[in-house]
């Protein structure tokens, strides 16, 4: 279903291209500020979203059509760009930074002042600002009185876009670029004016290598302790709504938060990928925009909208479907849990056997080995959807085919699971690093497979994430792996198949040596999460948004996704091209400030079957901004490679100001490998 949008209002409202907040040290964040038009002297709730990716020519698109809703319902609305991004003063240096909450703080009490704001603010974003409005909500200010956060993480080691299972996510990588490229963009001159060359030029020579950042930190060490609100749930104090799709990476969270919070709080885990619900792709979206002025409504405003009517979550149960790269639609229905935990979950142990899993205890020793080619996982999907056709996993057949399997008998009537599935083992290991993948398949009557979920686990971080324990060849470990959260419907006549393996390739960095496990299976259980509770009318599902953007579309965009074999070298080549932009969104003028954007990334990945070591990845970008008479083309290339004992990171930038050598920076990094 596409957007209604919304041309009448309760209120009109104006947009303000650029206020300054002005900061304690000076610092003045540039934001733009949505006002609905009220009786002089009135005031109004706000709404604060606070990320790094550019009000003027980054978000732009989809600020206009959420903002001017909230505006068009009585609320003004702050779009700020931290510091060192945008046309905001300073410099950028990190992810989640103590500075960063601190400024949001100075932010929060700016708005409160302001003669248009009732001193009631709520706190609102998607991934970055997702993750940081729960951030802020555990520093407590005062006028903060409820936040949504949406595709985001309470744990940044384990639950985020650079280590899972404590494995280096290769998307550490592809963030790191693609962040270099954003953060290069220059200040517009029509905002800053004579200065943004300066600013510029300073921001460039400071930008820090990010994807080396976070690879100096293997373990789950103070570094990404800090801003993880798992570490005390209880400093959060204000109601909180969460909502994310299965098809984007941070779906385990919702569930892990409405554990740990305390205060009124609910949940809504639908199918889409990492956008916001009313642009869901996967469909159907959902009017996200409604349900959100009902949350304000009700803790900024104090109208009783019934919002914590009904279950405490709201998940949707997605029934079995053909496997498919391109998947536009979701087929499924919704389910309601009143908490979780939750009694109407309960876990179902499968035993394994050769090739079998049975619900029977094993009654003798077996033993097997366990070992798959570096390539298995070459039709993994994404690690993170995007809402680009093309990045869902495709039938699992061939990946399967490469792993080791065990099957239920066909089932004789359905299964529904909602929740975190457990794989469970003793085994040995012939080398001191190893990776165990684990990954739950639905398998129709015809032999396709459709992935539903699946985990990894660094085995060196058995005893915890926050440490490295190598393995003692030969010596017996328990081993664990836990699944992705997923809710599915297993039809009757259908099977439930377990993979395991030893890689994960091109989604996660090999280790350095091929490994061999010998797996106890008499030892092994796979628990999966039964759902018995009651399907639910579940949220609003007719969305609606303000006016678009005004933008004209240049060039329309794609993703081309390929993968070659170099029969000789036993050789994989994956490449994805997102050919006039990253995301495929293609090269677009913003017509009201008159910028055009262009943004090309290519990355390729190779390996070779024969070694762990001959993992390659290289991403090329062009980041082209600007006006007539103003324009910058950066080109970056940069690649990781490894050996035995460290990464390297090797790469440079180019970058022109209207066709003259504007600046200009290499790299040669290397840092060391630490159990991975």
């Amino acid at each position: 279903m596409s957007k209604k949008i919304i041309e009448n209002f309760p209120y009109n409202y104006q947009a303000i291209e650029n206020t300054w907040i002005v900061l304690k040290d000076g610092t003045k964040l540039s934001s733009r500020i949505w006002l609905p038009e009220v009786e002089q002297g009135q005031q109004v709730p706000a709404i604060l979203e606070y990320i790094p990716y550019r009000k003027t020519d980054g978000t732009r698109t989809r600020d206009e059509p959420m903002h001017g809703y909230f505006a068009g319902h009585g609320y003004a609305v702050v779009r700020v760009d931290m510091r060192g991004s945008g046309e905001s003063d300073g410099l950028l240096k990190d992810e989640y930074l103590q500075q960063e909450q601190d400024d949001a703080l100075e932010v929060i009490d700016w708005i409160a002042q302001q003669n248009w704001c009732d001193g009631n603010i709520g706190m609102m974003g998607k991934s970055w600002g997702g993750f940081n409005s729960l951030q802020v909500a555990a520093r407590r200010p005062s006028a903060l009185k409820a936040i949504i956060t949406v595709g985001f993480t309470d744990d940044r080691y384990n639950n985020d876009i650079h280590y899972k299972g404590g494995c280096l996510l290769n998307d550490n990588f592809w963030w790191g670029a693609i962040m270099l490229a954003y953060q290069l963009r220059p200040l517009d001159p029509h905002i800053v004016g004579e200065s943004w060359r300066e600013k510029w030029l300073e921001r460039l020579e400071n930008m820090p290598l990010w994807m080396e950042q976070w690879l100096e930190h293997q373990t789950r060490d103070a570094y990404w302790q800090h801003g993880s609100v798992c570490e005390n749930y209880e400093a959060i104090n204000v109601p909180v709504l969460a909502i994310d799709g299965w098809e984007d990476a941070y779906s385990n969270t919702v569930l892990s938060l409405m554990n740990g919070l305390s205060v009124p709080r609910k949940g809504i885990i639908g199918p889409w990928a990492h956008v916001y619900p009313h642009d869901g792709i996967p469909g159907p979206a959902m009017g996200f925009l409604q349900e959100a002025v009902k949350w304000w409504d009700h803790w900024l405003k104090g109208i009783d909208t019934n919002v914590m009517d009904g279950p405490m979550v709201n998940v949707w149960v997605e029934e079995s479907m053909k496997p498919a790269v391109c998947k536009p639609n979701s087929n499924g229905y919704w389910v309601g849990l009143e908490q979780w935990p939750t009694s109407e979950v309960q876990m179902k142990n499968y035993q394994l056997t050769y090739s079998k899993l049975t619900e029977e205890l094993a009654d003798k020793e077996e033993r097997v080995l366990l070992k798959t080619p570096l390539n298995h996982g070459l039709l993994s999907g994404e690690w993170m959807g995007a809402g680009v056709l093309g990045e869902s996993p495709a039938d699992q057949r061939l990946d399967d085919g490469m792993a080791m399997v065990f099957e239920s008998d066909v089932l004789g009537k359905s299964i529904e699971i909602v929740g975190y599935p457990r794989f469970e083992i003793e085994l040995e290991s012939d080398k001191p690093q190893a990776m165990l993948f684990a990954q739950l398949s639905d398998v129709a009557p015809d032999g396709a497979v459709t992935r539903v979920s699946y985990g990894v686990m660094n085995l060196t971080h058995l005893n915890g994430h926050n440490r490295v324990d190598v393995l003692t060849p030969g010596e017996k470990v328990k081993a664990f792996v836990d699944l992705d959260c997923c809710g599915h419907h297993f039809k009757e006549g259908h099977r439930i198949r377990l993979s395991l393996a030893t890689t994960f390739w091109p989604m996660f960095w090999p280790m350095p040596e091929e490994a061999t496990l010998t797996l106890h299976l008499e030892t092994a259980t796979f628990s999966l999460p039964i759902f018995t509770g009651n399907k639910v009318t579940g949220p609003n599902m007719s969305p609606e948004s303000a006016p678009l953007t005004p933008i004209t579309i240049l060039q329309e965009g794609r993703v081309d996704r390929s993968i070659a074999y170099d029969i000789v070298n036993d050789m994989w080549t994956c490449i994805t091209d997102g050919v006039g932009g990253v995301f495929g969104e293609g090269v677009y003028r913003f017509d009201e400030i008159d910028v055009t954007v262009e943004h090309n990334l290519k990355r390729e990945l190779t390996l070779s079957n024969r070694d762990p070591l001959s993992a390659n990845y290289t991403i090329y970008q062009k980041m082209k901004i600007g006006r007539e008479g103003w324009w910058i083309d950066a080109d970056i290339t940069i690649s990781q490679s490894a050996d035995l004992d460290y990464f390297y990171l090797v790469g440079e930038m180019d970058i022109k100001e209207n066709n003259d050598p504007a600046f200009h920076k290499k790299w040669d990094q290397k840092i060391k490998r630490v159990g991975l």
